[in-house]
């Protein structure tokens, strides 16, 4: 299996009952936790400037836990003091859950999505049509809002907090086979730390549908998502990590198959030496006459050799004899 260490872009979970300690375990594979993005909260002069007025609203939709912890926080830096008479309408029961860390829960008029859907709280905001509504964003925000406009809900979007690059230091190693995003702003912070993000092969695993959508935007093949058979990002991962080991195990079988089925080459042995015999007479005879011929051989090479040696000698000598001869001559003629 090629994945051997996978990038959640999430902060680590707090309980080690997160599907995730079960994924490394099952598959053997390291899951590090590492967030593309931070959230950094606007200062109430920021705030101001947005001229939003907290007290004029009586009621607040919540969909995320951090907006939950930058609206107390700058309702505190505003020295703004949160009524009982509030209302609280959350997208889900997990995060009206999260209000106790603020609120006594049980004294407060909490409202949630029983399905988790933005959805599914329409029917519920409807049946308090009056209520002035205020909804903590980020600066980039999801497409929760727009289900608000779909429906005609009438609310103030108040930008409390932003969400930037957290960028990765020089010389941080980034060795990863899978990378898991979440929110658009991730994937802007990946080809912005990696501007050679096209060249980097990994298995790239996003969720929701602006996500993707940006993922697409600059380029990136997503593998792995969630479906109706697996709604949750740790259920897709389980997948694709099941169905990647079962190939591999596949392809892993059929070579051994195939090397069990090649019959092994035979070993090729050595040329045994011929055996000694004694040799007859006209061998012998014949053995006497090829030596007597070799050594004639040799004898006329070595004799054609000298001649050779000679006829070059006296070549140098006649023309020493010629080169004598026309000195003399010229002598003479002077």
């Amino acid at each position: 299996m090629n994945v051997k260490k996978i990038l959640v872009s999430q902060p680590k979970p707090t309980s080690d009952k997160s599907p995730y300690f079960d994924l490394e375990k099952k598959y053997g594979v390291e899951i590090v936790f590492r967030p593309f993005i931070k959230v950094e909260g606007l200062t109430s002069k920021e705030f101001r400037q947005s001229k939003i007025n907290v007290p004029d609203y009586s009621a607040i939709i919540l969909t995320a836990r951090t907006a939950i912890d930058h609206f107390f926080r700058l309702c505190k830096e505003l020295r703004y003091n949160v009524p009982d008479t509030l209302k609280y309408f959350c997208v889900s029961e997990t995060i009206a859950h999260y209000l106790q860390k603020y609120v006594v829960y049980r004294k407060r008029k909490i409202f949630y999505s029983e399905s988790g859907r933005m959805e599914d709280l329409i029917p519920i905001i409807a049946k308090h049509n009056k209520e002035t509504y205020l909804m903590p964003v980020s600066d980039v925000h999801n497409d929760k809002a727009v289900v608000l406009d779909n429906n005609k809900v009438k609310y103030v979007k108040a930008v409390m907090y932003r969400t930037v690059s957290n960028n990765f230091k020089p010389g941080e190693p980034f060795d990863y086979d899978m990378l898991v995003f979440f929110t658009p702003a991730g994937i802007k912070s990946y080809i912005t730390n990696f501007p050679d993000y096209a060249d980097r092969h990994v298995v790239i695993a996003a969720m929701g549908q602006t996500t993707l959508e940006a993922a697409a935007k600059v380029g990136l093949q997503v593998d792995v998502t969630i479906t109706p058979q697996t709604p949750s990002m740790a259920s897709a991962i389980d997948h694709y990590l099941k169905k990647a080991k079962a190939e591999e195990e596949k392809v892993e079988k059929k070579a051994a198959k195939q090397t069990k089925a090649k019959p092994a080459a035979p070993k090729k042995e050595a040329p045994k030496p011929a055996a000694k015999k004694d040799m007859s007479e006209e061998e012998k005879l014949f053995a006497k006459r090829s030596e007597a011929a070799k050594k004639a051989a040799a004898t006329r090479r070595a004799k054609a050799e000298a001649e050779r040696e000679a006829a070059a000698k006296r070549s140098e000598a006649a023309k020493k004899a010629a080169a004598t001869r026309r000195a003399k001559a010229e002598t003479k003629k002077k």
